[in-house]
C-alpha cells in the first residue's frame, strides 16, 4: 500500500513558491505535524533538495517527546505492513510488536528497508522487518526514541521526495 498525497511532483521551485497555508498542507501530508509543517515551510525558499531535508530532519529533531508521539500514532499498525507473510511469521512478527509497545508505549516505526538486491517495493521484506524489530527489542528507551527519530525521518524524506519529484525534474 502506497501513502497517497494531494501534492506529488510539485517541483522545488513550485514548493518555494505555494502560500504558506498550501506548503503547510503539502508538508503536514510528509509528518502529520502541524507544527513541524509550519517551521519547515517558513524556512523557504530552500535553494536545494538536500537543504530541505537538512531542515525537515533538524525541526523534526527540535519536536517534544509528545509531538513525536502523536506523529506516531498516525503511522499505520506494522503488523499491516507486513500482511503477506505466512501464519506463523506473522504470529511471531505480532507478538514481537505488541512486546515493543509494551517495553516502549508507542508502536513499532520502520521506514521500509531496502532489499539486498536494492531495488524499492511498496511491500518491505518481511525478513528484514522481523531483524529489525528484533535487533530494536534489545535498545535501551533512550536509544529507541532516537532510532524511532530517525526512521521518522527517513519516512519523511521519502514522502518529501514524493511532493517534490524528481530533483533533476521530469524527463521531457
Amino acid at each position: 500500500m502506497t501513502f497517497m498525497m494531494m501534492h506529488w511532483g510539485l517541483g522545488l521551485e513550485t514548493f518555494n513558491d505555494l502560500p504558506r497555508r498550501k506548503a503547510i498542507h503539502a508538508l503536514y501530508e510528509c509528518c502529520c505535524s502541524f507544527t513541524w509543517a509550519s517551521r519547515v515551510a517558513d524556512a523557504r525558499p530552500f535553494r536545494s533538495y538536500a537543504e530541505l531535508m537538512a531542515r525537515a530532519d533538524d525541526e523534526l529533531g527540535q519536536l517534544s517527546d509528545a509531538d513525536v508521539d502523536r506523529i506516531v500514532s498516525t503511522h499505520r499498525s506494522a503488523g499491516k505492513v507486513c500482511s503477506g507473510m505466512d501464519a506463523a511469521t506473522q504470529s511471531v512478527f505480532i507478538d514481537a510488536c505488541r512486546m515493543y509497545v509494551e517495553r516502549y508505549g508507542y508502536g513499532y516505526i520502520v521506514s521500509p528497508p531496502v532489499p539486498e538486491d536494492g531495488t524499492a517495493e511498496d511491500e518491505p521484506d518481511s525478513r528484514l522487518i522481523l531483524i529489525d524489530l528484533g535487533h530494536r527489542l534489545d535498545n535501551s528507551l533512550e536509544t529507541e526514541r532516537k532510532v524511532m527519530r530517525d526512521e521518522l525521518a527517513k519516512i519523511n524524506h521519502t514522502r518529501i521526495e514524493r511532493v517534490l519529484g524528481p530533483e533533476e525534474g521530469w524527463p521531457f
